[in-house]
């Protein structure tokens, strides 16, 4: 066993039987012979108590010695105190700690109160081996002493010594160091911050560094490309917004122009009685296409609204179709267009706002009304596809220009260029805003080669049971 390690340097131990005979000892220079008398004064290894004594000159001035056995307090018990006096030989004056002792040697107070030795303290700790013989473990400590402190201070001031210069190299090094590794990214992120800010375009930032600064730089990225997204955006609404300016002021314009010529003329009388119903005609003509340009936009304009909403039921739309078309049939058929009609007789169950639909079938049908020429065939079919109804209104007549199939549902696309066909542009796009708000879709179908001119196909969701 290592004694040095456990009880420090000097430190040992050794092992009496039950006569204070030693059975072993740790080091050769450990004196553990000790009497009955001298074994029974060494303080007890986990014992309780401590031991003070104080010498002094009595009045005969003889010397003697006040010695204290003190146990420490618990938290339920209160410390006790025996007194004892010697006289100078350590003959028992007063009191004691030991029932009918009435005397110490030297040896024995020195080993009771530990003035023996200034560089070691001894306890005693007795046991039972595993043969069930009683046996006693005599411990000898190292104390530490002022030298020992003294011995341990000045070694601490000379590494304090040496410490304090190399802790500042460090300091400097770690200081360089993180002014390279994080000064140059944060310059290169702060420079990107300024370019933003001066709404020049930022390069990939990548400014490197330790992962905190490379991810705040990344993050950086990503504002600055939704920034310039956003940017895009707005520009591109705002150009939107003045397309849409401009083409209201001339849809506007026209048949306001109309309007106040012919009633200028007529105020002016330059109109004679045989001319002034074919002028009324007209005026009233432009109004009421006045009306139906300001119901587009409004209509327009509310279906764009965030708080648009559909009321909205569970409806076969077979049978809505049917119902519709039978509306529909005198219309068409006084225009001079044919029909051709595939519904089956299967229920489709969809989720449908009947009125803001009809304004769908509306919008599509008036345009292959208008833009077709008498004889054109309209064909109107109705299937399933997976969980969506499919519509396909079809018409074999003049198709619709190349140059315009692509932005077909932006507001205000019109086939003549020049705007003065009639109509406002709105319908289809009216049309799409209303399918998409009942969760669908439409679109215009690549007709190369077919048997129709146009097609359109309108997907809506089916109610699953």
């Amino acid at each position: 066993v290592d004694a040095a390690r456990l009880l420090g340097n000097g430190g040992a131990f050794a092992v009496l039987d039950d006569k204070g005979e030693v059975l072993y000892r740790s080091s050769p220079d450990f004196d553990a012979e000790l009497s009955e008398g001298e074994l029974s004064c060494v303080p007890e290894y986990a014992g309780n108590y401590y031991v003070n004594y104080l010498e002094y000159t009595a009045d005969e001035g003889a010397t003697q010695y006040l010695v204290t056995l003190s146990s420490n307090a618990s938290a339920d018990e209160l410390a006790t105190v025996s007194v004892m006096v010697l006289d100078q030989n350590y003959n028992v004056l007063s009191g004691g700690f030991d029932e009918g002792r009435t005397r110490y040697t030297p040896s024995e107070f020195g080993y009771l109160t530990g003035r023996l030795s200034d560089q070691y303290e001894l306890y005693r700790y007795t046991f039972t081996d595993k043969n069930e013989n009683d046996r006693t473990l005599l411990i000898r400590v190292t104390v530490f002493t002022e030298d020992n402190y003294d011995k341990i201070v000045s070694s601490s001031n000379k590494m304090l010594l040496l410490a304090v210069p190399l802790y500042i190299m460090a300091a400097l090094a770690f200081i360089l160091w993180m002014n390279r590794k994080i000064r140059q990214p944060l310059e290169k992120l702060d420079d990107a911050i300024a370019r933003l800010g001066e709404g020049k375009p930022t390069l990939d930032t990548d400014c490197g560094g330790p992962e905190e600064i490379r991810r705040l730089g990344e993050n950086f990225d990503k504002m600055a490309a939704k920034l310039a997204e956003s940017e895009r955006e707005r520009k591109q609404l705002e150009n939107i917004r003045q397309k849409l300016v401009t083409d209201i002021s001339h849809d506007l314009k026209t048949p306001i122009t109309v309007i106040s010529g012919y009633t200028n003329a007529i105020r002016d009388g330059k109109v004679s009685g045989d001319e002034l119903p074919r002028y009324l005609e007209a005026i009233d003509s432009k109004a009421v296409e006045l009306t139906e340009l300001i119901n587009s936009f409004y209509e327009y304009s509310r279906t764009e609204h965030p708080d648009f909403r559909l009321e909205c039921v569970d409806t076969d739309i077979c049978e809505y179709l049917r119902e519709y078309l039978a509306e529909k049939y005198d219309e068409i058929d006084l225009a001079g267009f044919n029909m051709d009609i595939s519904i089956p007789d299967t229920k489709l169950l969809c989720s449908l706002d009947a009125f803001q639909f009809r304004r769908v079938l509306d919008n599509i049908l008036s345009n292959a009304l208008k833009h077709n020429t008498l004889g054109t065939v309209i064909r109107i079919k109705v299937t399933r596809f997976e969980d969506k109804a499919v519509i396909t209104i079809a018409d074999n007549g003049n198709g619709i220009p190349e140059a315009i199939k692509e932005r077909l549902f932006e507001p205000f696309t019109v086939g003549d260029q020049s705007r003065s066909g009639g109509g406002s542009g709105l319908g289809l796009a009216i049309a799409r805003r209303i399918v998409e708000a009942h969760g669908g879709a439409v679109r215009l179908i690549p007709t190369q080669g077919g048997s129709y001119g146009t097609e359109f196909e309108i997907l809506l969701p089916l109610k699953q049971k």
